[in-house]
């Protein structure tokens, strides 16, 4: 197909059964908004930048400030965002507060996500 050929059918017929077998496995509108919001947290770089840190250690807000070259507000601002999506979770030592990825769901994400643009 030449690339300035339309990607269209060259008949109007709709596949029933294809059609049947889409409208039962479609998710519920809420649930599709849902995981369209979850998407747009993943389109911020400073988010992907913080999530891609946590993929390698558990860190506190110092650590991510330090190796982020960012302002410790700046990240806790990022990392509340996140968590509310859950995609980080923390946990506090003495004085100090530890955040990680939420679970191996956020770590298969990213690792997928790198995939598909290193291909």
């Amino acid at each position: 197909m030449k690339e300035t050929e339309n990607a269209f059918c060259s008949e109007r017929e709709t596949h029933e059964e294809l059609l049947e077998l889409v409208n039962r496995q479609m998710p519920e509108e809420t649930k599709l908004y849902e995981l369209a919001e979850l998407f747009k947290i993943f389109g911020d770089s400073t988010r992907m930048r913080i999530l891609f840190v946590l993929f390698e250690a558990e860190v506190c807000v110092c650590d991510l400030s330090a190796v982020l070259q960012m302002t410790p507000s700046a990240i806790s601002h990022q990392l509340k965002i996140l968590k509310q999506s859950k995609l980080v979770k923390y946990r506090r030592e003495g004085k100090s507060v530890f955040y990680s990825l939420a679970d191996d769901h956020v770590r298969s994400i990213i690792r997928q996500g790198m995939e598909h643009v290193e291909e």
